[in-house]
């Protein structure tokens, strides 16, 4: 065993030596590798792409705004809007013309005049100053130099759904405010053309208003993440994202599982900021592949050695192993290997209070076997007796032979009925079985004794136990099981 241990520890320092070499050179080139890479992204393919998806959904964007803008500047709508009552036909049909021609979920004029809203889905409803669907109205009213404003709500009216609103203030040619045009576009579209972007570009993309919250994104967002300031990483960088600067801004944060490099700008057409993010481990991987295999052909002479040494040596101690513990030929364990399982069981017992029994049987007669048919013949019957009894017992319980034609097993959360009734079972087993023995009147039968462990004795006491059951069986003529009973525990006590 010293020998053993000495080759184990000089095997396993130099493979650590090796390894730790090998490792060292293998991770330092990955490091360089990585940060060319994440400066490669951070510098140059994320702003650019940046730029690209900027410029690609300006003109998804600014569309609504342009829309909203010449119905703002046609003369017809200043005059409509300053006198609604008169031309509420003409508002009506110009309203449908403009979602026909350019493809609106919806259009639609407020008039100050009336205090009225004009759409193509219905009848014009009221605009009240203290009804918070209303405070649009109100607010770009109040704003004499913004020229558009947006605000997302439901659309109660036609589609139910998240609903983007284009508002544009119209001014006569005094400069009064008259009144408002606008058009709607659903959030979901919109959310289409991002999640295109976002395959087309391989990033996440998505709209933050001025608070940091999540208005617009390519792909669903959990509510928990709606907030930047609420995101691992990200709320430390949240304000840079939020500067009002249409210059694009890169920034990088850690999500606790991996890095994250961010490009945002400010889009003044929506009063939004458009965040285009790009999680580094996608491009690190194919480098993490490499570096596994550079890594593995390093050192995989050293592993491939070390597995077939670790195999041999393993192969060897187990199979003195089983030589020390197993029967040859029965392919049972042996006396000493149940000794060391009884230990384990005892104490088990002991601390479960679950029962547990023995049975030790013997092969009647088995002298006789050997004198009329041979000890080849003998073996044989040793060997069948063996394959009964493991076929007889439960799967949790342990056949050992004990040495000669002597079997013990050993019966764990079993009582003393329930071991006896096994043991019955047993004996009719072998009573009853073909051993291909010439036949001379006299079958091949076994005796048994049977016990049941007690807390308060020893191992050598509960085996003498058993082995008077089984005397005590044999001397009831054979062919029988025999329990020892509490009743008889005292004398083998010490």
């Amino acid at each position: 065993m010293r020998l053993f241990a000495a080759n184990y520890r000089l095997l396993g320092w130099i493979t650590l030596i090796l390894i730790g070499g090998f490792l060292t050179t293998s991770v330092a080139a990955y490091i360089a590798s990585r940060d060319a890479i994440e400066h490669s992204i951070s510098e140059q393919a994320l702003p650019l792409t940046g730029d690209l998806i900027y410029s690609g959904l300006q003109k998804d964007i600014l569309y609504p705004v342009f829309v909203a803008s010449l119905m703002a500047q046609d003369p017809k709508v200043r005059d409509w809007l300053a006198a609604p009552d008169k031309h509420e036909a003409a508002i009506l049909a110009y309203l449908g013309d403009i979602k026909a021609q350019y493809g609106t979920v919806a259009s639609f004029m407020a008039s100050d005049a009336s205090r009225k809203l004009y759409h193509t889905y219905g009848a014009p409803d009221e605009l009240l100053e203290d009804r918070p669907i209303d405070k649009w109205f109100f607010k770009i009213k109040a704003q004499p130099r913004t020229k558009y404003d947006t605000n997302i709500d439901i659309d109660t009216e036609q589609t139910g759904q998240p609903t983007l609103f284009i508002n544009h203030r119209v001014v006569d040619a005094s400069g009064h405010f008259v009144g408002a045009t606008g058009v709607e576009i659903t959030l979901a579209a919109l959310n289409e053309v991002l999640a295109r972007y976002q395959q087309r570009y391989g990033r996440n993309i998505y709209f933050v208003n001025g608070e940091g919250k999540v208005v617009l994104s390519g792909s669903s967002v959990k509510p928990d993440q709606k907030l930047l300031a609420r995101r691992t990483g990200m709320k430390d960088i949240a304000p840079a994202i939020l500067n009002r600067s249409t210059e694009p801004t890169s920034l990088s944060y850690g999500n606790g599982k991996s890095e994250v490099m961010v490009n945002s700008r400010y889009v003044p057409e929506v009063n939004w900021y458009l965040v285009v993010e790009q999680n580094v481990s996608g491009n690190i991987q194919p480098l993490t592949r490499i570096f596994a295999i550079n890594f593995g052909i390093s050192f995989g002479v050293t592993l491939l050695v070390l597995i077939v040494t670790l195999f041999t040596v393993n192969r060897f101690q187990r199979r003195l192993q089983k030589m020390a513990t197993t029967d040859v030929l029965t392919g049972l364990l042996n006396r000493q290997a149940l000794a060391l399982l009884f230990n384990q069981s005892a104490l088990l017992s002991k601390r479960t209070g679950r029962p547990l029994s023995a049975i030790l049987f013997d092969i009647d007669h088995f002298k006789t076997v050997n004198d009329n048919f041979g000890h080849t013949a003998g073996d044989a019957v040793i060997r069948q007796v063996a394959a009964i009894a493991l076929d007889a017992v439960r799967a949790s319980d342990v056949v050992t032979r004990w040495g000669g034609e002597e079997y013990m097993v050993l019966l764990g959360d079993c009582n003393l009925s329930q071991a006896m009734a096994i043991a019955e079972n047993l004996r009719m087993r072998v009573a009853e079985h073909d051993f291909g023995l010439r036949n001379d009147g006299a079958p091949v039968t076994i005796s048994l004794g049977v016990a049941q462990f007690h807390d308060d004795e020893t191992q050598a006491a509960f085996f003498a136990r058993v082995d008077d059951a089984l005397y005590a069986a044999k001397n009831r003529g054979r062919n029988v099981a025999s329990a020892s009973h509490p009743a008889t525990l005292a004398h083998q006590l010490f």
